[in-house]
C-alpha cells in the first residue's frame, strides 16, 4: 500500500472515457466553478442531497473528486485481497455510491463480482453513475439503483461486500455509529470504509472501529490489532495514493502539477469467517533513509515502534527500500 510514485492508480480505461464523453460540449470553465461551489459546500458540512442538484453539479464533483476516489478505494480493496486471499465477494452494496468509483475499483479487485447496488440520496449521482457505466463491464453497467438516505434507513440489502467511501462526512456526528451498524448488518462477508485522511477523518474511523469491534467484527486493516488506538494528537492515521491529472482535472482543481497525492484513512472490517491473513507492523509514514539504515515508524501488535533496518542487514535492508508509507510490515 505505498505510495504510488510512478503514477499507477488511474481510473479504468472504459471510466476514462465515460467521463471524457460526458464533458463533450460542455464549458470547462463553468464546470470548475461548479467543482469549487461544490467543494466549498461540502467543506461547510452541507450534504450531497444540498450540493449535488442536478446533472451537470454531478458532473463537476466527478471531475474534480473521482479519479482520487478511484484511486483510494482501489488501494484499500488491494489490501484487503490481500489480506483475505481467500474472499471472492460476488455481491457489492456501494453505501453512498456517488459517481460510484468504489464499484469499479471493486470490480478492479474482484473480476468475479456478480451484482452491484448503488445507494445514495442524490438522483443526479445515480444518473451520473448509470450514464458512466453505458460501456462498463455488464456487472457494472447492470448496477442496481436505490435511492435513499443512509440516515434513518431500514435495512439495506445484504451483499458479501459492503463499501462506503466518503460518506460519513456527511452524517451528523450523532447518526454515525448507527450508520455504521446497519451497515455491518448488510455486509456478508466484509464493510470496508474509507474517509479523507485528515484528523476528522480518522477521528470517524476510530469511532467506527469502536462500533464494529462491539459488534463482533474482526479489523484487518490497518490495524494490527483491536486494541486502542495508540496515536495521539497531534498525530493521526492516514495513507497517501498518488494519481495523475488529465488536463481537465488540473482546470477543475485549479492545479498546476500532473499529479496529485491523495491523503485518505480507512477500514477494513470482516466477518470472523472471512479467512484472513496473520496481520503484522504497518508502516505508518514514509520510511527515513540515513547513513545507518532505513528508519520505520510502525503500528504493530504491542503498539507504536520505530524500527531502524540496518544496511548491513542483507536480508531485510532491499526489502525495506522497497516498503513504503501503508505498506505491512513482517519482521
Amino acid at each position: 500500500m505505498a505510495e504510488r510514485s510512478a503514477m499507477s492508480v488511474e481510473l479504468p480505461p472504459a471510466l476514462r472515457s465515460a467521463l471524457q464523453r460526458e464533458l463533450e460540449g460542455v464549458s470547462r470553465k463553468g464546470l470548475a466553478e461548479r467543482a469549487s461551489r461544490t467543494s466549498e459546500a461540502y467543506r461547510a458540512g452541507k450534504g450531497s442531497a444540498g450540493v449535488i442538484r442536478a446533472l451537470e453539479d454531478a458532473l463537476a464533483y466527478a471531475l474534480a473528486r473521482l479519479p482520487a476516489t478511484y484511486a483510494a478505494c482501489a488501494t484499500v480493496f488491494a489490501e484487503a485481497a490481500r489480506l483475505a486471499p481467500g474472499f471472492a465477494p460476488k455481491t457489492v452494496l456501494d453505501a453512498g455510491s456517488g459517481p460510484a468509483a468504489a464499484s469499479w475499483a471493486a470490480r478492479e479487485a474482484w473480476p468475479g463480482l456478480a451484482g452491484v447496488t448503488w445507494l445514495d440520496a442524490s438522483a443526479p449521482f445515480l444518473d451520473l453513475a448509470g450514464r458512466l457505466a453505458a460501456d462498463a463491464p455488464p456487472v457494472i453497467a447492470e448496477a442496481a439503483r436505490l435511492k435513499a438516505d443512509l440516515v434513518g434507513g431500514g435495512a439495506w440489502p445484504r451483499a458479501d461486500l459492503v463499501a462506503a467511501s466518503y460518506a460519513l462526512a456527511e452524517i451528523p456526528p450523532a447518526a454515525q455509529a448507527g450508520v455504521v451498524r446497519a451497515l455491518w448488518a448488510a455486509a456478508e462477508g466484509m464493510l470496508v470504509l474509507v474517509e479523507p485522511g485528515t484528523p476528522a477523518g480518522y477521528a470517524r474511523l476510530l469511532a467506527a472501529r469502536e462500533a464494529l469491534i462491539a459488534e463482533g467484527a474482526d479489523v484487518l486493516a490497518p490495524c494490527p490489532h483491536a486494541r486502542a488506538c495508540p496515536l495521539a494528537a497531534p498525530d493521526w492515521c492516514h495513507f497517501t495514493v498518488r494519481l495523475p491529472r488529465s488536463r481537465d482535472h488540473k482546470l477543475a482543481k485549479g492545479a498546476e502539477t500532473p499529479f496529485e497525492d491523495e491523503k485518505f484513512a480507512y477500514l477494513v472490517a470482516a466477518r470472523p469467517g472471512v479467512g484472513a491473513a496473520a496481520r503484522t507492523s504497518r508502516i505508518l509514514r514514509h520510511p527515513r533513509m540515513g547513513k545507518p539504515g532505513l528508519e520505520l515508524r510502525l503500528c504493530g501488535p504491542e503498539g507504536l515502534e520505530t524500527r531502524l533496518v540496518a544496511r548491513r542487514d542483507k536480508a531485510a535492508f532491499p526489502r525495506a527500500r522497497r516498503a513504503g508509507w501503508g505498506d505491512a510490515w513482517e519482521g
